[in-house]
């Protein structure tokens, strides 16, 4: 044998060896991974910029995003733990729905994982719950277009329903928690805010037969509120903050008022019988551990992040966008979450034979 050859077939050899342990590594490498279920579009492009590439690159472990309705995860969660096939790990939850009878039948109960943060002062009281784990605070408000309403801006449910002042299409969420859109129906009718629950269900829809055809976009998902303000679909809207954030960040005439505007927030819930479970788990820990990568992405989608440090690094630019604690007290409504979950099924038949 030449020595040429002789290389040749070392050469080869050790190709041979070296793909025989990749073979052999890949099904572990494959199983260093998490799986959440997210809204889609720029807030999980956010969240992926601030949170999840960067806990790949601290612990190796790849964060997998799947995009779905609210409606759809939970539907799809509730399917896959009652067939005893759950390919999911985590998924985002609106922290009303978290303390849900049917959410607790889905999700394991993460006492137990939060007792690691119980003498972390950094953190909010709620920031870990059995429900789930706090991922941000922020607003569902009234979002319109200022270079189509003049010198006098929207800042009232009232003014949504202003068709004579306000002219142009209306936007509002079509899913499984009406709640809110029948809230500012009430507000817009003249109900205070106090008074507000439990929500007189037959005036809201009386309220909202009156804007109805003026409706032009129905969103189910918050990357559709967004493709619609994007596509001039609609110039007043009811959408997330953190949605509206992301519009004004892409250079977009978008302003809100927070005035109409309801306290709201998203759990990091873990699903039962999760295949990857400790890699969630870790998930969880690195986003409430981590002040840093909280403001991070909280500059981005102007949301109030868990952790009070957190507070203190975001930018101030995006604190000015905050609520004002005069705001907070005279206008934004903090929901009845018992009264809601108590009446959620009620709820969504009378709005599904509404809406179609």
């Amino acid at each position: 044998m030449t020595m040429q050859t002789r290389k040749y077939v070392y050469a080869v050899f050790g190709f041979a060896i070296t793909a025989l342990a990749v073979l052999r590594q890949e099904p572990l490498q494959a199983q260093e991974r998490v799986i959440i279920a997210s809204t889609g579009g720029a807030y999980d492009r956010a969240l992926k910029e601030a949170w999840f590439d960067p806990f790949t690159e601290a612990t190796g472990i790849s964060v997998v995003i799947v995009s779905a309705t609210n409606a759809e995860m939970r539907a799809k969660a509730a399917a896959m733990v009652q067939a005893g096939n759950v390919s999911w790990d985590l998924y985002l939850e609106g922290e009303i729905q978290a303390a849900s009878d049917a959410h607790k039948q889905v999700t394991e109960d993460m006492s137990s994982f939060c007792t690691r943060f119980a003498n972390n002062t950094d953190l909010a009281a709620n920031a870990c719950q059995a429900g789930g784990a706090l991922l941000q605070s922020t607003a569902t408000l009234l979002v319109y277009r200022p270079d189509q309403v003049g010198t006098n801006p929207p800042k009232t449910w009232a003014d949504m329903w202003d068709t004579a002042k306000y002219p142009g299409g209306r936007a509002f969420p079509n899913f499984d928690d009406p709640w809110r859109v029948l809230a500012a129906a009430l507000m817009a009718d003249g109900v205070k805010k106090e008074e507000l629950f439990p929500l007189d269900v037959d005036r809201a829809f009386r309220k909202l037969d009156e804007i109805r055809d003026e409706v032009s976009l129905w969103w189910k998902t918050g990357d559709q509120s967004v493709q619609g303000f994007r596509n001039k679909e609609y110039d007043l809207g009811q959408i997330w903050l953190t949605r509206a954030k992301a519009l004004k960040n892409e250079g977009l005439p978008i302003a809100w008022s927070y005035q109409a505007s309801f306290l709201v927030g998203d759990r990091i819930a873990l699903i039962k019988g999760a295949p990857n479970r400790e890699n969630a788990l870790k998930l969880v820990e690195f986003w409430l551990a981590n002040p840093q990568v909280q403001a991070r992405a909280c500059d981005v989608l102007s949301c109030t992040p868990p952790s009070v440090e957190a507070l203190s690094m975001l930018s101030q630019e995006s604190r000015a966008s905050m609520p004002t604690s005069a705001e907070l007290s005279d206008s934004v409504v903090i929901p009845d979450a018992e009264w809601i979950n108590t009446n959620a099924a009620t709820l969504l038949q009378r709005w599904n034979s509404w809406v179609r």
